[in-house]
């Protein structure tokens, strides 16, 4: 029977420190390829880094100019998709012949965006934004539309991503699934005992395997002139891990990873999907089309199109 070996990342981002960061993943990737893993997650906002228990000056109806200036710290933090550091782990996985899963900030236009970007032999292959920030990170990302629904097929089993809270998103998830996504790929960065109730329940009603990867984040990887609202202790848990790996049944095949960075792995075997899917597909026979549908608007929405009549905007290839 095929068996695939992956591997999830929990590590943290120095904020503001872009280049330390990629350097971090290149070394993490390396580290994880060597251990046999064919597919690897890294967090969300690895790349670009997740500000936690910032509030860059936001109040109700009022932006401050500290609050601005953290901003323009963050955006330049921000990688650009395609770039240099999307080269550098395009370049790395094709010499390792991987496919990997790298949360990070895209800086778009005048935008910045939640991304999970895919990369493999080929390069770099897809990436899909976060549909819906949560909560004050809508202060500081863009939403993302229908056209980054990316999947890519490896030869082996088939790749989707969901950031974060768009796990939470029922409508979002059924779409994913009607794509046939094999290896579930969840950056994230919530640290809380009751994401490993929904890595599970995503498990068992996509009948996929999930691989979550956190941050796990200190206060030292802040830098000491900003000030979180959780306080100033360096040794203060940001960002507390959680990383997890479970099969198409909800079994936890590795992890929860806690109190600590590390590379989870684990031997997927692959037999278990159609074994899993036997009683359950629920956009095949376990739905009732004559009663419910899903409309899918993969059209993307830019608020200026630039070009021709029927010119679409540029992205990165997609492989559906």
């Amino acid at each position: 029977m095929d068996h695939l070996k992956v591997a999830v990342v929990q590590a943290g981002s120095r904020l503001f420190e872009t280049s330390q960061a990629l350097q971090k993943a290149l070394a993490l990737i390396s580290d994880a390829a060597r251990q046999g893993a064919e597919v690897i997650v890294l967090p969300e906002a690895f790349l670009g880094g997740y500000p936690k228990g910032l509030d860059f000056g936001v109040t109700v109806g009022r932006r401050s100019d500290p609050g601005r200036e953290e901003f323009r710290r963050y955006w330049s933090s921000a990688v650009d998709v395609p770039g240099p550091e999307t080269d550098a782990l395009a370049a790395l996985t094709r010499d390792l012949g991987c496919h990997v899963v790298v949360g990070a900030v895209e800086r778009s236009g005048r935008t910045l965006h939640c991304v999970a970007l895919f990369f493999g032999p080929g390069g770099l292959l897809a990436k899909h934004r976060k549909l819906m920030p949560t909560g004050a990170e809508r202060s500081i990302w863009g939403f993302g539309d229908g056209a980054s629904l990316a999947t890519v097929d490896t030869g082996r089993a088939r790749l989707g991503s969901a950031i974060c809270w768009e796990n939470y998103m029922p409508l979002f998830r059924t779409a994913m699934y009607a794509k046939g996504v094999d290896v579930w790929c969840a950056p994230t960065v919530d640290d809380r005992d009751t994401w490993q109730s929904t890595m599970r329940h995503v498990a068992l009603e996509g009948r996929c395997f999930v691989l979550s990867a956190s941050q796990y984040l200190l206060r030292r990887d802040l830098p000491a002139d900003t000030h979180p609202v959780q306080g100033d202790d360096p040794d203060t848990v940001l960002i507390g891990g959680g990383s997890v790996i479970v099969s198409p049944l909800g079994e936890v095949l590795a992890g929860p990873l806690r109190d600590g960075e590390g590379i989870l792995t684990a031997e997927l075997d692959l037999g278990e999907l159609p074994r899993a899917r036997f009683d359950l597909d629920v956009t095949g026979h376990y739905a009732r089309p004559d009663i419910f549908s899903l409309h899918v608007d993969e059209r993307p929405k830019e608020g200026v199109v630039l070009g021709g009549p029927g010119d679409q905007p540029s992205r990165p290839p997609v492989t559906q």
